[in-house]
């Protein structure tokens, strides 16, 4: 065997305007947690989906145990022990466990499914790697930390002993990332590889063994983990020193922009979304929404963009309404939703056309007769991608071909140049790299310091205690608590969040 589990020697993909991997040579080594760290667009997605088959390098070479291989489709990777649990769960909801693990790969007997062997098999993996799964579970009535053992089950079932992570903690409370950590060190201790991609730096210094920075395309350094540190790492990613934490004057709240009385919304099931939600939230203050996803927070988001009909009542600066989309946003209220794909951009559209998306009916972006007024749409999105850093800069460009960041970057811009009186941010910074992050960040807080209203609704606890000067935890529809950042820990919050109300 090869010290090396996976080599990587010079790769290269060019896209137009992107130069998304530059002659990129790494390698993990069989035993170890290797991270993999950089800005959105410094290529950490690309480099592997090359890996995994789904990208074609334009350059370079790809070796496993030392053995050069050529790798076209994820079946190319997965025959070569390569596996990847991809940020966004590639599960059917409605089948059940055993169902999406076998899913492309069910053993035969004859023309039939041998479900018996697929059981034993996956009862097997399952009681080896300690997880708390029922085979025939269903994966919609799962919490977000179970399906995302499910992903990993599936890689193993299909032997990966190469396994590629991409953001794994996104959506997982600090218990069950407590959880996968202790999973992803077993993994390696018995001599496999793991490749972690994240923005969270706290989480690179517990769990990884080295840690590798790519910025422009380019690998800056390999360093081996317990010789570094948060800020070192940073400033490696960004090219410069990064303010770590929220710098933040105390809030200074005004009247109420926002008030929620008894909201509803029924479920498919039993179950309602919405339970009686009830809550304020007053001009210049940040009010925190904390909760493991599918808890109610985008019911209540989309209740409150005049995206989903509802029981109960809204006020608006005092006024009960029933809201359409379109009113909202004429009332002041921005939205950057959980989704930037579905939601949040029409990814065919050039960014010009993007950053006006919602407000693009009216003055002094539409004129006589409805037609665009190119001149001043132009001025307006070459001054948002300026001062909200996106790159590349050009207004041309169509969503589609801006890495997650950046897309996002457009999102937030788009939100906060216009001025709203209420901010609803859902997941503003999900798949965000720190300096991104950080710019972010900045920018909320100044908004709330200029007396915007700001509604924060986020599964990373991290932001949630930073920038919020109050917060609400959801369980199950309910708000089942709520609580100031300095007075509380995320361990308490994050018990909050499993429903264990006498948490605080």
């Amino acid at each position: 065997m090869s010290e090396f589990a996976l080599e990587l020697k010079n790769i290269t993909k060019r896209y137009p305007l992107v130069l998304a991997n530059d002659h990129i040579s790494l390698g993990v080594k069989w035993g170890e947690v290797l991270a993999l760290v950089g800005e959105n667009g410094a290529g950490k997605s690309t480099l592997m989906k090359i890996v995994y088959g789904l990208v074609r390098p334009d350059e370079g070479e790809i070796f496993v145990d030392g053995r050069r291989v050529e790798v076209h489709t994820p079946s190319d990777a997965i025959a070569l022990g390569i596996g990847m649990v991809h940020q966004h769960f590639m599960l059917v909801d409605t089948l059940s466990v055993l169902d999406n693990v076998i899913l492309g790969m069910e053993p035969k007997t004859g023309p039939a499914i041998d479900y018996a062997a697929a059981r034993k098999r996956v009862v097997e993996l399952i009681e080896e790697l300690g997880f708390d799964l029922d085979p025939d579970a269903i994966i919609e009535d799962l919490p977000v930390g179970a399906q995302q053992r499910v992903e990993i089950l599936k890689t193993l079932y299909r032997n990966a002993k190469i396994l590629i992570l991409d953001e794994p903690t996104a959506v997982l409370t600090p218990q069950e990332v407590e959880e996968l950590f202790k999973f992803l060190r077993e993994f390696a201790e018995k001599g496999h590889a793991i490749i972690l991609i994240t923005h969270k730096l706290d989480e690179v210094m517990e769990v990884s063994d080295r840690v590798t920075v790519i910025r422009d395309g380019k690998v800056v350094g390999t360093v081996n983990t317990p010789e570094t540190s948060v800020a070192e790492l940073a400033r490696m990613m960004v090219g410069r020193e990064v303010i770590l934490t929220v710098q933040k004057k105390p809030a200074e709240p005004g009247e109420v922009v926002l008030e929620a009385e008894d909201l509803r919304v029924e479920g498919a099931g039993h179950r309602p979304r919405l339970d009686g939600v009830s809550f304020r939230v007053h001009a210049g203050e940040v009010v925190g929404i904390a909760g493991v996803e599918g808890n109610g927070q985008t019911e209540l988001v989309e209740v409150i963009t005049g995206l989903r009909p509802f029981k109960g009542t809204l006020r608006y600066n005092g006024e009960a309404v029933h809201p359409s989309a379109r009113k909202v946003r004429e009332w002041g209220v921005s939205h950057i939703p959980e989704e930037r794909n579905d939601r949040g951009l029409i990814l065919e559209f050039p960014t010009r056309y993007n950053i006006i998306l919602g407000d693009h009916y009216r003055e002094p972006y539409a004129g006589f007769l409805g037609f665009f007024n190119d001149g001043v749409i132009n001025a307006y999105a070459e001054e948002v991608v300026e001062r909200f850093d996106v790159r590349p800069r050009s207004i041309h460009l169509i969503g589609r071909r801006y890495s997650g960041g950046n897309a996002q970057k457009i999102i937030v811009g788009r939100e906060l140049a216009r001025n709203p009186k209420l901010l609803v941010a859902a997941q503003p910074t999900r798949g965000v790299d720190i300096g991104a992050i950080e710019f972010i960040h900045q920018n909320i807080i100044e908004a709330r310091d200029q007396g915007m209203a700001v509604l924060l609704v986020s599964a990373d606890l991290n932001e949630v205690m930073s920038l919020s000067d109050r917060i609400l935890v959801m369980y199950e529809g309910r708000i089942v608590g709520e609580v100031r950042p300095d007075e509380v820990t995320e361990e308490q919050i994050g018990l909050l969040m499993a429903g264990l109300e006498a948490a605080v």
